[in-house]
């Protein structure tokens, strides 16, 4: 308080240097609010020189109670605040010419204070609670109070959800004397209440914070009235009583039999008992009693303990191959005698006892011709209406097929993937055996890799056709392989673009095929050489390979079939390695069939359509020879074939072999093989004195045919 007076002149001289010299009134106060006995200072300003004079409430002030600070300001000064200094103070400025003022609200203020306020409070849960808050403090004192920073209501009843309690059928509320009231308190009504004192009109507040505490007697409840064990070294029963209350109940047990700590134990709060190796001698009720401050409660658990089955089984663990049988035997005994049952614990099914393959055979599990799917875990398991044991054994074989493969090539290596593992066989799967190969004649080739790497054929070469497989491997050996899946790897970094092959300018020249060739790019090395591959477009034909320059602008494969199908691909090689093969399909026709290239006939191909068009002529012209005159080519290789004399050819004669000039048909045949006769012509000539007639009619002429000819033919004089 003694620096007070230093401090606010200090405030005043500031707010002087910040204000200026300026002629307008000014009146600075360091706050508008003073509690009572605090010291407070008025300044005023009046910026030029004039006389300044104090009024409080229009009633003016002893100028004794006022300094000069200069020529143009005053300070008025209250030493300690008391309520009656409220009011309005006016400083006023004569300046010779007019004169001026200015008016400032000053209040004064007592408290706010609370008292003898309770700040701690214990209620009883079901019982109603009140909070007094007594506050005092002057002009007048506004209380409100609040929780969880949200007002609660005054007077009336209102929901708790809105005052963001979550408990329903209770509410609180203030009484008109600032009392603060809880109806049938609960648990969830425990915390802190804030009651807030506020001068009324002004900003000036104060806060006490409230504890409330909801006291609640003990309640016990047995999570099980009846426990039921099967006594064992193996065997523990927790027994656990559940303790409400508040305060918080001390827990404490009575016991059929004496405390033994290395036989009984606690949790920390003693809600929980555990009994080690459970032994007959633990039957009976054991008492979970529960104390505080208010009361106390107990419940009750009764413990009944049998004989523990036990079970023996011939082996835990049998390695099998798949195709193998497997037998193993389990014992059971108990009081009451136990039911046996085997338990397959990969699919949780009971083993039936009539199953072909997989059965039970006087208590033993039997499986003929194991599969990998047998691999796993059995349970041989003693059953009684009073607890259960079991024992298990561990069938170990060989992994299945791998299902769901796929495979996608990469630069020189094939990749599996896997959308499920292949069946373990009861073992985990250690590693994968990865088989390749390039044609079916080969030789697998093979290498493995773990199971915790990617699956991946490495090493391959740059745009190859592989078939691959593969198979999972365990502890006890290798399984089956999957299905073959064919891929054809990637090149790499560096290898040239695939050839181009110009399928328009492609030629079959009877059976030599050609194709011209172009590289768009090298892959920056220069091209060492094109590598050609054909074969038949058929199953199992084998390839054909051969070799180009890297300056070739042709591909020519001569020496084909006749009418057959075929396989082209063409690879450009540097020394990155080789590209993506260009593939075309191409026919071969059959060797009759007319030469075309693109559509378009050669000069030989129209030469040889114009001489067999020739051809058909000639033969058409010599037919009809022979059938309407009985000439030609064909008439004369009748004859060659048949060798025989031909009919109807017949000879006159008159005299000794002269004629008298009339020519006379007797039908007298020319000897076998005459030329005439081979010819198949019809001729007439004179030797001798005989005239002969040739024909190459099949039959003899008729008697009205022969009279015609002589009738026709004319005379002749010797």
């Amino acid at each position: 308080m003694d620096q007070s007076p230093s401090i606010l002149r200090t405030t005043l001289l500031l707010l002087l240097l910040v204000f200026g010299t300026d002629s307008a009134m000014e009146l600075i106060s360091n706050k508008r609010d003073v509690l009572v006995g605090d010291e407070h200072i008025l300044y005023c300003k009046a910026g030029v020189e004039g006389r300044i004079t104090w009024q409080k409430d229009m009633e003016d002030i002893d100028e004794d109670m006022v300094s000069w600070v200069d020529e143009s300001s005053s300070k008025f000064i209250i030493d300690k605040a008391k309520m009656d200094d409220a009011g309005r103070y006016t400083c006023r400025c004569d300046f010779g010419t007019h004169n001026d003022e200015i008016t400032y609200e000053l209040f004064v203020y007592e408290g706010p204070s609370f008292g003898t306020t309770v700040t701690y409070h214990e209620f009883l849960e079901g019982t109603n609670g009140t909070l007094p808050c007594l506050v005092s403090g002057q002009p007048a004192v506004d209380v409100q109070w609040l929780r969880n920073q949200q007002k609660i209501p005054s007077y009336g009843r209102t929901s708790t959800q809105s005052l963001g309690l979550t408990y329903e059928g209770k509410h609180v509320r203030q009484l008109p004397d600032n009392t603060l009231i809880i109806e049938q308190v609960s648990r969830k009504d425990a915390g802190t209440y804030v009651c807030k004192a506020v001068i009324r009109g002004r900003p000036v507040s104060q806060e006490i914070a409230i504890s409330v505490v909801i006291n609640a007697p003990p309640t016990v409840h047995a999570r099980e009235e009846v426990k039921k064990v099967m006594a064992g070294q193996d065997n523990n029963i927790s027994l656990l009583c559940l303790v409400d209350g508040v305060p918080k109940p001390n827990i404490t047990w009575i016991m059929p039999v004496k405390l033994d700590p290395l036989h009984h134990q606690f949790n920390s709060d003693r809600s929980l008992l555990t009994i080690l190796s459970v032994a007959k001698e633990d039957f009976g009720d054991y008492v979970c009693k529960a104390t505080n401050k208010i009361a106390e409660s107990s419940a009750a658990i009764t413990l009944h303990v049998f004989e523990t089955p036990e079970v023996f089984v011939a082996e835990e663990l049998r390695r099998v191959l798949v195709g193998e049988s497997v037998s193993v035997s389990c014992n059971v005994s108990g009081h009451p005698q136990p039911e046996l049952h085997w338990l397959n614990k990969h699919n949780g099914r009971r083993i039936d006892y009539t199953s072909d393959r997989v059965r039970i055979l006087n208590d033993a599990l039997v499986i003929d011709y194991v599969v990998p799917s047998d691999g796993g875990v059995y349970s041989c398991m003693a059953v009684t209406p009073f607890g259960n044991a079991s024992r298990d054994f561990i069938i170990h074989t060989q992994p299945g097929p791998p299902q769901y493969l796929s495979v996608s090539p990469g630069p020189t290596s094939v990749f599996f993937s896997l959308k499920t593992l292949p069946v373990d066989g009861g073992t985990p799967i250690t590693s994968f055996a990865l088989q390749w190969r390039q044609r079916p004649a080969e030789v697998w080739q093979e290498s493995t890799v773990p199971a915790s790497v990617p699956i991946a054929i490495t090493s391959l070469k740059p745009y190859t056709l592989y078939t691959v497989r593969l198979a999972a491997m365990n502890a006890v050996g290798r399984g089956q392989f999957s299905e073959t899946h064919t891929a054809r790897t990637h090149g790499i970094r560096g290898e040239p673009d695939s050839p181009v092959l110009s399928t328009y300018q492609m030629k079959v020249d009877s059976n030599t095929f050609s194709i011209p060739l172009k590289q768009s790019d090298d892959g920056g090395t220069p091209l060492l050489h094109f590598n050609i591959r054909y074969k038949q477009d058929k199953e199992g034909a084998e390839w054909n390979e051969k070799q180009l320059s890297s300056d070739a602008d042709i591909a020519l494969i001569p020496e084909l079939l006749f009418g057959t199908d075929y396989q082209l691909e063409v690879m450009a090689v540097n020394l990155n390695g080789s590209s993506i093969p260009s593939t075309i399909n191409f026919t071969i026709p059959q060797q009759s069939a007319v030469k075309m290239t693109t559509g378009k006939m050669t000069k030989g191909a129209v030469v040889g359509i114009v001489m067999m068009i020739f051809l058909l002529v000639l033969v058409a012209v010599d037919a009809a020879c022979c059938y309407t005159k009985r000439c030609g080519l064909l008439m004369f290789i009748s004859m060659k074939l048949f060798g025989h004399e031909v009919p109807g050819l017949k000879m006159s004669e008159e005299g000794d072999g002269a004629t008298n000039g009339d020519l006379k048909l007797k039908g007298i045949g020319t000897p076998r093989g005459s030329i005439q006769q081979q010819m198949g012509v019809q001729n007439f000539t004179k030797e001798g004195g005989q005239l002969t007639e040739v024909t190459c009619d099949k039959a003899p002429l008729t008697k009205n045919e022969k009279a015609a000819a002589n009738r026709d033919l004319p005379t002749t004089d010797a």
